[in-house]
Parts: structure tokens; C-alpha cells; sequence
């Protein structure tokens, strides 16, 4: 077992913190809330990004914005020996995470990026799917970690494109929820029940994994968050940023950031992700209910 550091211990670094310790690894952590790093039994909790830098041979960050990661990054380059990785689980900039890793290269040190799906849940139940960008060998010497914490483990290239990965994968989650709200107002505006509507949709075979699972929770609003609004319309105007460098055409992605950024405006952010529901029902000047499924 390593020496392992974790910055940021909100929803999903708490529950990565906690597992790490439950496998036996000596684990330093550190919150811009300190409550928070002292709540997580048998890790160590300190009150700087040095200290972990110091600590540790491998240190994790969960944190909410690429401003940040590049902040904490120059932070633990100071302190931190030669040859640690700084891993980095956050949702973040393609390009902002390549610029990290060469300053960190021209100080042998090494950055691996591997954002996840899965959630706070999912950190918890060590059900995550890890989408890895960096070299090979820091990459092989975080894997053990990634692979007791997750499910699913895809080392994509170097820096640059598990977070490339990470975007396109919100892309399509955002766009099939938000294009599901829309279908089901659109039928709930001709006043078709919107359990038929899916029953419909799930056996027309037009279906995804919002119609197939997500939909069920429609009904229950005010959820305590555990990936907010505002996050959500965090990444979706990095996705709309990746798309205009890249050069590609990208007018969905252009339309999920006015989506969220909407929703945001109308003061959802603080809110769970689930109720984007309520943004649909407020476009739409309708109510979005869905009654039970029958009996089986």
C-alpha cells in the first residue's frame, strides 16, 4: 500500500478518501473546508495542498474548475518530491490539463488526468469508469488505485484525451436528457400520458439511458445535490470551448451550454442535476408528471 494524498474531498473525493483508507493506504487530505477532511476517519487531515504534496507519492485532486486544478497543481509542484503524480479526477480543460502537464514535466514530476462518470454513487459503491490521459508510466502506477476504485479503467492516449473523452461522454448524457425533456413536454402538451410516452418511446426502440432509468425519478424534485446545475453548466460551456478550438461544428453542443447556462440564470444552479426538469416545465409552461409503472 502507497502514500496517497487526496485534495478536495467534496461529494466524490470524500468517498474516494474513504475507500483508500478502507484499503489500507496512508491517506493525507486536505478541503478548502476543513470539516470536511477531519470528518474522513483514519486519514490524515491537513490544512494545506503542501502538506499533501509532502505526504504523498500519488495525490488525487476533485475539484470544481480547470482555474482551480491549475492553481492547486502549482501549489503541489513546490512542495512535492521528484517523481510524483499529481491525478487529477476533475472535469476539466483538454488544454488546460496539457499545459499542466508540461510545467510539470519540466519539473520531473508527472500529471495524469482521469476524469470519471459514475458520480458521488457511484465513488461510494467503487462503481466509477475512469477516462485516463497521460504517459504510460505514471499512467501503470495509478491504475492499481483507479482500478480498487472503479469498475472500469480506459487509458484513451496521453494528457489531453481522457478529458476530451470525459466531455463527449457529457455531451451525449446532457443531450439525451435535455432532448427527452423536450419530446415528453412536446407529448404532454397534446395531452398524452407520459407513461404511455414512454412505453412508446422504450418500445420504438428510440430509447436511452435517461427514457430507460432516469425518467422513473421524474416525480421527486429538491434532491440533495450531488452533481448541481451549475456544474453541469461548468461542462457544458467546456464542451462548447472544445468544440470552437477544435474547429468542428458542434450546434448541439452550442445549444446544451445556452441550456444550462438558462438554467442557472433562472437560479437552479445550486440544484441536483435531476431537476432540469424543472427548467423544461418553466419553457414550457407545463407540468412533467409520469405515474407509476404498472404492476408486474
Amino acid at each position: 500500500m502507497g502514500r496517497v494524498g487526496v485534495v478536495g474531498v467534496g461529494n466524490i473525493g470524500r468517498a474516494i478518501a474513504t475507500n483508500l483508507v478502507a484499503d489500507g493506504h496512508v491517506v493525507t487530505v486536505t478541503d478548502t473546508e476543513p470539516a470536511r477532511a477531519t470528518a474522513i476517519v483514519g486519514a490524515a487531515a491537513v490544512s494545506s495542498v503542501s502538506e499533501v504534496a509532502a505526504a504523498s507519492e500519488i495525490t488525487i485532486t476533485s475539484l470544481p474548475t480547470p482555474e482551480v486544478v491549475a492553481e492547486v497543481a502549482a501549489q503541489w509542484a513546490d512542495a512535492s518530491p521528484v517523481g510524483a503524480i499529481l491525478l487529477d479526477i476533475s472535469t476539466t480543460s483538454p488544454d488546460g490539463n496539457r499545459a499542466i502537464a508540461d510545467r510539470l514535466t519540466a519539473r520531473h514530476l508527472h500529471f495524469v488526468e482521469a476524469p470519471l462518470t459514475g458520480g458521488a454513487v457511484g465513488a461510494e459503491q467503487r462503481t466509477l469508469v475512469f477516462m485516463v490521459g497521460g504517459a504510460d508510466e505514471p499512467v501503470g502506477r495509478c491504475r492499481p488505485l483507479l482500478e480498487a476504485l472503479g469498475r472500469a479503467t480506459f487509458h484513451l492516449g496521453p494528457v489531453g484525451t481522457g478529458s476530451t473523452m470525459k466531455l463527449a461522454n457529457s455531451l451525449l448524457a446532457f443531450t439525451s436528457t435535455w432532448a427527452s425533456l423536450e419530446a415528453l413536454s412536446l407529448a404532454a402538451q397534446a395531452g398524452i400520458d407520459l407513461r404511455d410516452a414512454v412505453e412508446v418511446v422504450r418500445t420504438a426502440g428510440a430509447s436511452n439511458f435517461f427514457i430507460d432509468r432516469a425518467v422513473e425519478g421524474i416525480n421527486t424534485r429538491g434532491r440533495v445535490p450531488q452533481f448541481s446545475l451549475s456544474l453541469a453548466a461548468k461542462d457544458a460551456g467546456l464542451i462548447d470551448d472544445l468544440a470552437t478550438a477544435s474547429g468542428l461544428p458542434a450546434p448541439v453542443a452550442r445549444a446544451m451550454a445556452e441550456v444550462f447556462a438558462d438554467a442557472v440564470d433562472r437560479g437552479l444552479g445550486p440544484r441536483d442535476w435531476s431537476d432540469l426538469v424543472l427548467l423544461a416545465e418553466a419553457r414550457a409552461g407545463l407540468e412533467l408528471h409520469l405515474r407509476p409503472p404498472p404492476p408486474t
